[in-house]
């Protein structure tokens, strides 16, 4: 028969001669039992290689569209009507569990949205400060470290040079003695909370967390099915005398509590160990930014004070250098850690060995070091910037509660402002503003603002607010 194909360049001709074959067989313009023309005719048709046509031949009889006839010829295969006649089912709803419906929309997060250009985005920092030229040499350490010896999977705490870092680190800076086998990488400090979750949380269990807190630590626990309960927090941290009796794992930021930014009292942290020894309780002690402290005293972390081996202490590095590098730690009680590795090999089995070997060296090499000290420069003045502005023009507004450390600050209303009235209206002025609202699983007694520093510097923080000072008025008249 007359064969009515064409082709197009020089690009896949078999695979353009297939699909026009298989489409011509499934529509019935190639009938059951058609004979089609060899392929040295089709080849001279098309002006391409007999080869060319062999390939296409041979993958549609592979899939059972053609059949070959020794000394006949190649004809389209019985049997395929089935493949027309039969009404295509309506595709099977693959539906998630009703969890992930129930889980609110505020777990997109800000960084997710451009950036305005005056934002006071949370949790983000300044990239324009990074020595980037230091870490590029790091980065060329570590492909030469890469490149030796064979392709094999790593262990699944995490590289032994880094976890030494961090070892070292937390022993200088946060007066935490503990040895490098007992730290595991991990991608930032969601995956660590993400494992502790799998590890010792069950559907049913109950899950004491922070309220206000971290929407992203709430949405781990519930995602293993426990039930979570919001326990209030005050000027000295977290009240313990309202954690549910019955909770197995308490989640807590210490060092400053987020959002509200407080750091919990002595006397309180005592408490909460008292309370979890008592209770056979585990506790998550996320410290996510208390490298950087302004005023007082350094509060030495919650797991400095342990005697029960019940805290698990967690750090990342996406507020000192930048949330892309994906990298946390974990140092969890001794009885945590065989079950740990289980769950992180199950689970990605370990991170990205080069970005592991560039960051030891940029550690072991005290380059770390000299960037926390420049960033605590930069993010003291513009603390202190944004401050002048809260406390002066800004106060018939604004109360900001003065943390002693991290990068952000939370202000509440003094007036009955509207939340995403200001939001908007700033947003109109490129100013990025970020409410509070959605860090409550309850309803707020007060609304507020929480003004992240990190990537804003403060000049531009400066303009930003006088610009703010005037919207003001209007929006509170």
């Amino acid at each position: 028969m007359e064969m009515h194909l064409t082709v197009h360049g020089r690009q896949d001709l078999a695979g353009q001669i297939y699909r026009q074959l298989r489409t011509a067989i499934l529509d019935q313009r190639l009938p059951e039992g058609e004979r089609l023309p060899s392929t040295r005719e089709l080849a001279a048709q098309l002006g391409v290689s007999r080869k060319t046509t062999l390939d296409a031949y041979e993958r549609l009889t592979a899939e059972g569209f053609l059949c070959s006839r020794p000394g006949d010829g190649t004809f389209v295969a019985e049997g395929l009507a089935r493949l027309r006649e039969t009404p295509t089912p309506p595709a099977p709803r693959a539906a998630p569990r009703a969890l992930w419906d129930s889980l609110p929309p505020a777990l997109a997060m800000p960084g997710q949205v451009t950036p305005l250009p005056y934002d006071f985005m949370g949790g983000v920092t300044d990239k324009r400060l990074f020595p980037f030229d230091t870490w590029r040499s790091c980065i060329h350490h570590a492909l030469r470290i890469q490149a030796r010896g064979r392709g094999t999977y790593r262990d699944t705490a995490g590289e032994q040079e880094l976890r030494l870092a961090v070892a070292r680190y937390l022993g200088f800076n946060r007066a935490l003695a503990t040895n490098w086998q007992d730290v595991l990488i991990t991608q930032g400090a969601q995956q660590a909370l993400d494992l502790m979750a799998r590890t010792i949380v069950g559907p049913g269990d109950v899950v004491a967390v922070e309220e206000p807190g971290y929407p992203p630590a709430r949405a781990s626990f519930l995602a293993q099915g426990a039930r979570v309960v919001g326990v209030p927090v005050d000027a000295e941290g977290l009240v313990v005398e309202a954690l549910p009796p019955d909770a197995r794992l308490v989640y807590v930021t210490p060092s400053h509590q987020f959002p509200l930014g407080m750091p919990m009292s002595l006397e309180r942290r005592i408490q909460l160990l008292e309370w979890a020894h008592e209770h056979g309780a585990v506790i998550i002690e996320d410290d996510y930014d208390g490298e950087f402290r302004f005023e007082g005293r350094p509060m030495e972390p919650l797991k400095t004070l342990d005697r029960s081996g019940l805290v698990a202490y967690v750090g990342t590095f996406s507020k000192t250098i930048f949330p892309e590098l994906r990298i946390g730690y974990l140092v969890s009680p001794a009885s945590l850690i065989d079950a740990l590795r289980k769950v992180r090999q199950i689970g990605d089995w370990h991170s990205c060995a080069l970005t592991q070997n560039a960051l030891a060296k940029f550690m072991l090499d005290g380059d770390f070091a000299k960037h926390l000290r420049r960033m605590h420069k930069h993010y003291a003045a513009r603390r202190q910037t944004l401050l002048g502005h809260l406390t002066g023009a800004l106060a018939p507004w604004f109360e900001p509660i003065v943390p002693a450390a991290g990068i952000h600050l939370v202000a509440r209303f003094r007036q009955p402002l509207s939340e995403a009235q200001l939001i908007a209206a700033a947003r109109e002025a490129a100013i990025g503003l970020y409410g509070i609202s959605g860090f409550h699983a309850q309803e707020p007694r007060r609304q507020g603002m929480l003004f992240g520093y990190g990537g804003i510097d403060a000049d531009e923080i400066d303009k930003a607010l006088n610009i703010l000072a005037g919207l003001l008025p209007k929006i509170s008249g």
